[in-house]
């Protein structure tokens, strides 16, 4: 089924903003090895991402800049077929230490974005990132399955989660004032290759290199350190597998309704106290955990998403369970350490400095 989504690719232009991130340099890779007639603008300021992601490749027009710089906007024409709008300020705690730039590199770069396109003729679809974070019930108590249709609670835990949804109040408007073909993807927790902790540049907070609980874990466990358990690991998270992500994210591209919204997700409910053990046991650590206490910003405390949507309307299904995607991560990270290391090493340096 894959096949025929890789066929509505051929012979069309792409533009992939924050295309040298995590989730983006895998979408270009992905591109690039099943689609034989493609050209690809990537646009990336590098605020939270590495050069070494953008593939050396002549179908490959890399603009390191953001996508809110007048000059880059100018080259931005009516040239493209699909649109995959993944740059972001990455992420939660980095948003609540630095509100404004995270302003800057959510909420503007959606607005700046949607107002250059949108009279564009030629785009089939408009691809925007979304986060499950943001509309998933605030509770540590029994979670169900956050569907795309639930109401969207006003009080939020970060800036972040709040200029995510920003986002899809955008792509909602632009589809309805201008007929921009806009699809929302509703991220879960995303891991797998190709996350090096630290990337980019300091953000101000520890968060800059420990920025999402997976690539943090098998690094800890690696050096067989104690895995932090915040809240004693009673939190719940739908962890998928970057490929499936990006499968998701093509799926949206070619099948999905312009204007609708969609999960895009595992469907199931990993607590991470599991989590930790899980990773624990297959990168062979014995250190253990280190019980932590609950972090006074986040309330999200068990969530996961509904697949029902995504299963009926574009076909998609994650393919990869967490077990052997958590495997492939960690040989992966032993595969990288050289790099991940380094770039950990640069923000401890940059702190020193402080």
């Amino acid at each position: 089924m894959d096949k025929d989504i890789y066929l509505d690719f051929e012979n069309t232009n792409v533009l992939v903003t924050g295309g040298a991130g995590f989730v983006g340099s895998n979408l270009v890779k992905m591109l690039l090895s099943q689609v034989t007639c493609i050209e690809i603008t990537i646009v990336d300021n590098l605020l939270s991402s590495e050069i070494c992601n953008v593939p050396v490749d002549r179908r490959v027009n890399f603009i390191e800049n953001s996508i809110t710089d007048f000059r880059v906007l100018s080259q931005i024409t009516d040239r493209y077929d699909y649109i995959f709008h993944l740059a972001t300020f990455h992420g939660n705690q980095s948003s609540i230490f630095d509100p404004v730039k995270d302003h800057e590199n959510n909420v503007m770069t959606t607005l700046m974005l949607f107002e250059r396109i949108k009279y564009f003729k030629r785009l089939k679809k408009v691809v925007y990132s979304s986060a499950g974070c943001s509309v998933a019930k605030k509770t540590f108590g029994t979670a169900t399955a956050t569907t795309e249709d639930g109401l969207i609670d006003i009080n939020q835990d970060s800036p972040y989660s709040i200029s995510k949804i920003i986002g899809e109040f955008y792509s909602g408007y632009y589809f309805k004032q201008h007929d921009l073909p806009v699809v929302r993807a509703r991220f879960q927790n995303v891991y797998g290759p190709g996350e090096i902790l630290g990337a980019g540049q300091w953000r101000g907070t520890y968060a800059s290199v420990w920025r999402n609980v997976i690539p943090t874990f098998i690094y800890k466990a690696l050096h067989n350190i104690k895995l932090p358990l915040e809240n004693e690991g009673v939190a719940s998270r739908d962890f998928i597998f970057v490929e499936d992500i990006c499968r998701g994210l093509l799926y949206c591209a070619v099948r999905g309704d312009a204007g609708d919204v969609y999960n895009i997700a595992s469907g199931v409910e990993t607590m991470i106290a599991d989590l930790a053990n899980l990773i624990n046991e297959y990168s062979e650590n014995n250190a253990g955990v280190e019980i932590l206490p609950k972090r006074n910003w986040d309330n999200s405390g068990k969530r996961f998403a509904s697949i029902n949507k995504a299963e009926e309307k574009l076909g998609f299904k994650a393919n990869i369970l967490l077990s052997d995607g958590i495997k492939k991560t960690i040989e992966w990270t032993r595969l990288n350490m050289m790099v991940i290391e380094r770039n950990i090493l640069k923000h401890e340096e940059h702190m020193k400095r402080l």
